[in-house]
């Protein structure tokens, strides 16, 4: 007598959970496509960064020979050797996170 409801209860139930689910799925690619894609921008405005830096670096060191100069470039080469090490362990983190993602099931581009 009371099977019929009990059976669309659970009808209804797994099918708000299948739905439930694809949303979620959905949502987290869509979040990883941004952090992936954040991921490589901050990469990119880096590497511009550090090629613009030593740029200046070396232009500056041409430049002239004043004490107040030759302190400015010390600390911009400590910068840039800071921005090194940032990069590099943004590629180590990249690492480890890579093969999360291949078990998640995210396809990386």
């Amino acid at each position: 007598m009371w099977d019929w409801p009990v059976w669309g209860a659970l009808g209804v139930g797994g099918i708000a959970g299948t739905a439930a689910l694809a949303l979620f799925v959905t949502r987290l690619r869509a979040a990883w496509r941004e952090v992936r894609d954040a991921r490589r921008d901050i990469v990119r405005r880096l590497d511009e960064l550090a090629r613009k830096s030593e740029a200046v670096a070396d232009k500056v060191a041409v430049a002239g020979n004043t004490a107040e100069l030759h302190e400015s470039v010390g600390r911009l080469r400590v910068s840039i050797a800071r921005l090194a090490v940032l990069r590099s362990a943004l590629e180590d983190a990249r690492v480890v996170v890579g093969p999360i993602a291949v078990v998640v099931g995210i396809a990386r581009k």
